[in-house]
């Protein structure tokens, strides 16, 4: 039996199997990604020869330009729209009810079937004969079908802060259950109204539950492709759809790694400034 002399080898001893299973399934591929990123595709084969020519091509490539910087506005806008959405929610949960665990039951409930068939149902309901539109000409409200409801960005706006939406209740909810109550009570000796305790104390104390929610969901929401493929149509095509041509159809790992480099990149610039404000944010609660 080898005996384990330091604090240091037995952190180092204990951290082994995590620091392997990152290596084999984080670093490797992302190391894959790099070395591809600098070949070339040529026909059928990939020329292995040191170049920089897939990032000129892809730097100067409008339609990329374009892409990338429309994913970032989409993820924006799914992530402001599910956690103003989701902030209620949690608030409820944590709040005003005493069935908490059945509220976040509930709300799991979306899980339980497969994310595919969960785009597919709003496809069904946003659709020219879809479900939305069957109501409102039931009512009389519209006389024919609305054809803005799908194929644009709107719509995957709209599915994804549906999928979502779980994602960002939880760390608000737990931010808001560790408040401690006596700060609330504390608050209203003091004069404050449920509007001014709510955005002095109970806002203030749950911007990391925010910034994490907006971190969880905007991350992989630049990387989607299934829901602009499905509900976004041409004009709701984001730069993980091209990588997906370039990996798929179009044969050309190189230049989709490359792509794929620059989604990250993009992603890790945007959730960095995500964890600035959140440190910015908790020096000024203190």
């Amino acid at each position: 039996m080898i005996t384990l002399r330091s604090e240091a080898s037995q952190g180092m001893a204990l951290s082994a199997p995590a620091t392997l299973y990152v290596g084999l399934l984080v670093a490797a591929p992302l190391g894959i990604l790099v070395v591809y990123s600098f070949w070339t595709q040529t026909y059928v084969s990939i020329d292995r020869t040191f170049t920089w020519e897939n990032y000129r091509l892809a730097l100067d490539d409008p339609l990329v330009r374009h892409l990338l910087i429309r994913s970032i506005w989409i993820a924006g806008l799914v992530t402001a729209a599910t956690v103003a959405l989701a902030y209620p929610i949690a608030y409820f949960i944590a709040f005003r009810t005493r069935h908490k665990t059945l509220w976040l039951l509930l709300i799991t409930i979306p899980f339980w079937t497969s994310y595919l068939l969960r785009v597919f149902s709003w496809k069904l309901i946003l659709g020219f004969n879809g479900v939305l539109n069957s109501a409102l000409m039931t009512v009389g409200l519209i006389e024919e079908p609305l054809t803005f409801l799908l194929y644009n960005e709107v719509a995957v706006v709209l599915t994804l802060a549906h999928a979502w939406a779980p994602f960002a209740i939880m760390p608000i909810y737990v931010s808001l259950q560790k408040i401690d109550r006596s700060l609330l009570e504390a608050a209203t000796d003091l004069g404050c109204s449920k509007l001014e305790r709510f955005l002095r104390v109970t806002l203030p104390l749950t911007v990391p539950g925010i910034i994490a929610a907006c971190l969880i969901i905007f991350i992989p929401t630049v990387g989607d492709y299934v829901t602009p493929a499905l509900v976004g149509g041409s004009d709701g095509k984001m730069i993980a759809n091209l990588i997906q041509v370039q990996f798929g159809a179009a044969n050309n790992w190189p230049l989709g790694a490359t792509l794929s480099l620059m989604a990250m990149l993009a992603v890790g610039l945007v959730a960095g400034g995500f964890v600035l404000l959140s440190n910015l944010m908790a020096r000024r609660i203190r």
